[in-house]
């Protein structure tokens, strides 16, 4: 991703940090996108707080996440999961309850507010995401997110019966040209940096 962004944006600074610790200095950008980050970091409050500090007074931040309950898209690899019979590792990281809040478009407003964002709104964007079934798969075969981590912890056996029921599964959302139309969702709540705030 790193290097995309670079072809894509010749000259510009592309960095590597790991929330909530922005190796930025306070008000330097205008607005700031968390897109799908809030649900993998260890404290949504201090991140949200974070891109606060390096969006200037008056500037914008927006950020997204996955609803709960989960939409089809995300569903599925529930319901793939508990078709063959995996068993999710007790040692995956889980949240902290005291650091969780709701997924939907009132939790992640609240948690935005409690970040010291004004004007906050929200709204829950449903659509359909269209791919074909070789990269929604690749994703948690190759151990990303969540879903790869609980993948990669099972056996070559339980891990080809996953692969059977994901091909079976996913036969339902296929389209012409053996593409997937999954429906999917997400909550998108915006939030604005107060000019005396020292978020």
């Amino acid at each position: 991703m790193v290097a995309l962004a670079r072809g894509l944006l010749p000259g510009a600074s592309v960095r590597i940090a790991v929330l909530p610790d922005l190796p930025f200095a306070d008000a330097t950008f205008d607005a700031a996108v968390a897109n799908f980050v809030v649900n993998h970091v260890g404290d949504p409050l201090a991140t949200l707080r974070s891109l606060g500090r390096v969006v200037r007074p008056g500037g914008r931040v927006a950020v997204t996440i996955w609803p709960h309950p989960p939409p089809v898209a995300q569903a599925l690899w529930s319901d793939i999961f508990a078709a063959a019979g995996v068993v999710r590792p007790p040692d995956l990281p889980r949240l902290d309850p005291a650091h969780d809040f709701t997924r939907d478009v009132d939790g992640l407003s609240a948690l935005l507010r409690q970040a010291g964002f004004a004007d906050v709104s929200g709204s829950k964007v449903a659509w359909t995401h269209e791919t074909d079934p070789e990269s929604w798969w690749s994703g948690p075969a190759s151990g990303i997110g969540a879903t790869g981590a609980v993948l990669s912890a099972q056996d070559g056996p339980t891990r080809a019966r996953v692969r059977a029921h994901f091909d079976r599964l996913t036969a339902v959302f296929a389209v012409v040209g053996g593409r997937l139309a999954l429906p999917t969702a997400a909550i998108l709540v915006c939030g604005w940096v107060a000019r005396t705030s020292t978020v």
